[in-house]
């Protein structure tokens, strides 16, 4: 699913408030990561990321990186964090409603 310009302002306003979720360190975006980032993106559609220092990988990579392997969409990047944002399959759950 392809973000429009819209849903990607919408998107990084709802991101502002959100502490981050996921912190990639020193391993990378490895399979523990995927796990957690697919856990937290089928209970909120919407996380944010931080990257630490001792990543070998740089913000961007790291967000581009986690977001295909998690079947999302890279909403925004600003200096060590990231937010992505994909569409949750669970019914129980209130889903952002993308103008």
């Amino acid at each position: 699913m392809a973000l429009t310009g819209k849903n990607i302002r919408q998107l990084r306003s709802l991101a502002h408030h959100l502490n981050p979720t996921i912190i990639i360190g020193k391993g990378d975006v490895n399979d523990g990561t995927v796990e957690q980032a697919n856990a937290a993106l089928e209970a909120h559609e919407l996380i944010k990321c931080s990257v630490l220092d001792t990543s070998s990988l740089d913000v961007r990579e790291a967000a581009s990186e986690l977001a295909e392997r998690c079947g999302a969409e890279v909403v925004q990047v600003i200096g060590r964090k990231f937010s992505i944002y994909r569409e949750t399959s669970r019914d129980d759950i209130e889903k952002i409603k993308l103008d």
